[in-house]
Parts: C-alpha cells; sequence; structure tokens
C-alpha cells in the first residue's frame, strides 16, 4: 500500500526506494548510468548507497511530426539509434524526415554530453554490470536507445531500474536479449505519464545534475536533509 495517490514524494525518494530494490547488484561494483536530466537525481541515492560509480548516457527522443511531445525513436551520444517502427509506419513518416530529425537531435545531445564531461570523465563499461536509471518510462524509446549503447560499449550485464511506468513498456525492454533484468516497482493501470508518480515533479535543470556529477568527480557523494 503506497502513502499516497502517487507513491514517491521526489526523485531522491524513489531513488531511495530503487536502491532497496537493487540492494543484490551493490556486490557487483555496479556502475549507476544515469539518462539525464531527471534520471540523475534518482541514480545519485542509488550510487551514493551503494559506494558506486555514476555516469550518464546521454539519449535525445526523436520527435514526431506534428507532435513533438510524442517520441518515435531516440539516438543516443554515441549514434546509437532505436527507432519505433511501428509508430513510424502508423504516422507515414518520411525517411527525409528521420534523418534530418536525427541529426538535429544528435547535435542537441552533443551539446549537453559536451557540459557533463567537462565534471566527469566516461566510464568504461566493457566488462562491467551497468545499472541504467530513469526517473520513468513512458514510451521507453530513449531507454532502449540508452540499453542498445550500454551492450555496444561491451557491458556483461545491463540491468534497467526506473521508479514506475506502463506495463507494456516494461515488458518490451524485459523482453530484449541485451537486457539482464528489470527493476519496475510500480506500474500503474491508468499509467499516463511519468508525473503521476511523483508529489513534487519539479523541472531539473542542466546546473543541478553539472553539480551532482561534480560532487561524484570530487569524490564526494551527495548528502543534505531527507
Amino acid at each position: 500500500m503506497w502513502r499516497t495517490a502517487r507513491p514517491f514524494a521526489d526523485r531522491r525518494d524513489a531513488g531511495r526506494f530503487l536502491a532497496a530494490q537493487l540492494g543484490g547488484y551493490a556486490k557487483k561494483d555496479p556502475v549507476c548510468a544515469a539518462l539525464p536530466r531527471g534520471g540523475v537525481v534518482v541514480a545519485a541515492e542509488v550510487a551514493s548507497l551503494f559506494g558506486a560509480a555514476i555516469d550518464v548516457i546521454v539519449a535525445g527522443k526523436l520527435r514526431s511530426p506534428g507532435n513533438p511531445e510524442l517520441a518515435i525513436g531516440a539516438v543516443t551520444e554515441d549514434g546509437e539509434v532505436y527507432l519505433n517502427r511501428e509508430i513510424i509506419s502508423y504516422l507515414g513518416v518520411s525517411k527525409p524526415y528521420l534523418e534530418q530529425e536525427k541529426a538535429d537531435r544528435l547535435k542537441v545531445v552533443s551539446a549537453k554530453l559536451g557540459r557533463y564531461r567537462q565534471v566527469i570523465a566516461k566510464t568504461p563499461l566493457t566488462g562491467r554490470c551497468v545499472i541504467l536509471i530513469d526517473d520513468g518510462l513512458a514510451t521507453g524509446s530513449t531507454m532502449i536507445a540508452a540499453i542498445q549503447a550500454t551492450h555496444a560499449a561491451g557491458a556483461s550485464e545491463i540491468i534497467v531500474a526506473v521508479p514506475g511506468g506502463p506495463a507494456d513498456t516494461v515488458e518490451r525492454i524485459k523482453a530484449m536479449p541485451e537486457v539482464t533484468g528489470v527493476v519496475c516497482p510500480v506500474m500503474p493501470d491508468d499509467f499516463s505519464a511519468v508525473s503521476q508518480l511523483y508529489e513534487d515533479f519539479r523541472q531539473i535543470e542542466d546546473e543541478e545534475v553539472v553539480e551532482i556529477l561534480k560532487t561524484f568527480a570530487s569524490g564526494r557523494r551527495p548528502g543534505g536533509p531527507r
């Protein structure tokens, strides 16, 4: 039974809850790889409690023509692309549009990554257990692209950890051969948006992400009032 209709007070609360669910992986010296921006706040709690490394995998969603809120795929910092062929076919999205959208979003992703990499170096993932963390799932496009990129980087295990999301997206990710396991404690029947998981779902800015990464890069761990 959850305390309220919205299971988590905020992203830090969700991160601590996820850490408890992921406890068995702490001994595997995992890399907590976050999807910015909200995922970094969640991952910081897990990494702090595990004494683990934190990193970021930046992915940008590919936007549907005429409806930028609808993801038709995603592209990562390494150029790894996921396309939701079913939606693309249904909407009749043209190949030229897709190519231009990929190029545009990759520029945005690269600019964002450049800022983060000024603060924290990329962690080699070859042979590592990687926990991919975000603040929730919706279509799953950015997470799927991140899974593909993590697999291509040579991770030995890929665990997807999110506080909540729709059951159909979770099942699709579980079925991916690259994925070792999925931890998603909340799957509402009436899921409509990640925001419904939180009492406080404020916008996370790049400045906050940078400060969190600076803290880890300095060898300290995020602290403060809970």
